[in-house]
């Protein structure tokens, strides 16, 4: 069975730094078939005020370009992770996988929050739109980026085009509960596991506190593991037989067909 693991990441982290190597050598130790990270897990939160800053986006982008070389050093895993890249006159959060060294765009963050602390909206604008599923280290995968995971027809949507996994890269604050209980309700519409991974701390020190707690959901809504300071990865084996299973299982298999009728 595939094993994949979630995670919890500082916020500041740099791809040159001993923390970085720390994880490394921990990933090494366990070398799972499939990493999830938290959200553009490098560098300082930026969109923290709602004043677009185009010099330092910049420099957030250079930043994830160069980690890209890190996270490819997490190999033989497969890592999902995403990052900022240019798009127009603001930046695309784009989720990404890195499979044998090579890198796949996945999907644009399309769902953004518009308050302090997580200015989203006047940071960001995708420049691909859909949500998709593809195939990452033998499991078939889709993403949901932060905000996207509130949004429950998203998670079913992705369950009826075939996902056994939903990762969801995170950067959210210290309420874990509503976090948990969006995942368990994505993996029981989708019949998917939900793996998810989260930035904690503030490097800077102020607004926004990120709150970590990964978290690992089998198809049921069970929470099987999280993270914590002490646990800051943790690992699941996927039963993607038992994911067959649960994609003709209730609520999976109610036909949407009347709500169309309706519309």
């Amino acid at each position: 069975m595939p094993t994949i693991c979630a995670v919890e990441w500082p916020d500041g982290l740099l791809p040159e730094s001993d923390m970085w190597r720390r994880i490394r050598d921990e990933v090494d130790g366990i070398r799972p078939d499939i990493i999830v990270t938290n959200e553009m897990p490098f560098g300082a939160w930026l969109p923290k005020q709602a004043d677009f800053d185009g010099d330092a986006a910049r420099q957030w982008v250079n930043l994830h370009e160069r980690a890209l070389d890190a996270l490819r050093d997490l190999a033989p895993a497969a890592v999902i992770s995403s990052r900022p890249v240019l798009a127009g006159d603001r930046l695309a959060n784009e989720a990404f996988a890195l499979e044998g060294g090579r890198y796949e765009i996945l999907h644009h963050k399309q769902l953004f929050p518009a308050e302090e602390g997580w200015e989203e909206e006047a940071w960001f604008a995708p420049a691909i739109s859909g949500f998709a599923t593809k195939k990452i280290g033998g499991v078939e995968t889709g993403i949901l980026l932060c905000t996207e995971l509130m949004f429950n027809e998203k998670a079913r949507h992705l369950g009826r085009s075939g996902a056994q996994l939903i990762a969801v890269p995170r950067a959210a604050g210290m309420n874990r509960f509503s976090w948990q209980t969006a995942g368990s309700m994505a993996a029981i519409v989708s019949g998917a596991y939900v793996v998810s991974s989260n930035r904690v701390g503030n490097a800077a020190g102020g607004p926004p506190m990120f709150g970590g707690g990964g978290f690992t959901i089998d198809p049921s809504g069970k929470v099987i593991g999280s993270t914590a300071s002490d646990r800051p990865i943790i690992t699941i084996e996927v039963d993607l037989a038992g994911v067959d299973t649960a994609k003709h299982e209730y609520p999976v298999y109610v036909d949407e067909r009347h709500i169309r009728e309706e519309r």
